[in-house]
């Protein structure tokens, strides 16, 4: 839900808002916002895996391991980060639309914290995440419009 509402609806529903139609670009252009979004909800659930454990929650994290949830957010990082690459590409944007890619290493850095790092030692990984999605996201929006 989180990938569908915070990326495909905010983003295209924004982009309707605006242009009163939803070009090629907005589709995948929400792929990383809203990939992003979603790798905050996974640091959350990663971080307070134990505890949800004990309380008998069912996140993914605790139904499928704490594996599992750095998995996924390895995945959401792929995605995101492929998906400029993807609008250069197809040629749907200049190459300007990959200034995200500067944000790359940040990434490597909180995905290494999110594998190594236990409970509270996760809420720098969970505050980073967040201003990730929002540089990854300023960063794409000056590259589509450049």
């Amino acid at each position: 839900f989180v990938m569908v509402f915070f990326g495909f609806v905010a983003v295209c529903g924004t982009t309707f808002v605006q242009a009163l139609y939803v070009p090629e670009i907005a589709w995948l252009a929400s792929i990383p916002i809203g990939a992003l979004a979603t790798a905050i909800l996974v640091v959350n659930n990663v971080r307070d895996f134990e505890g949800d454990r004990r309380a008998g929650k069912t996140t993914l994290v605790v139904r499928f391991g704490r594996a599992s949830g750095v998995q996924e957010y390895a995945f959401l990082l792929l995605a995101s980060y492929a998906t400029p690459i993807v609008l250069y590409l197809l040629g749907w944007s200049s190459v300007w639309v990959c200034l995200p890619l500067l944000t790359l290493p940040w990434s490597l850095r909180l995905f290494r914290s999110l594998v190594n790092d236990r409970g509270v030692a996760l809420n720098q990984t969970l505050a980073g995440t967040a201003k990730l999605l929002s540089a990854f996201g300023v960063l794409m929006a000056i590259g589509i419009v450049s």
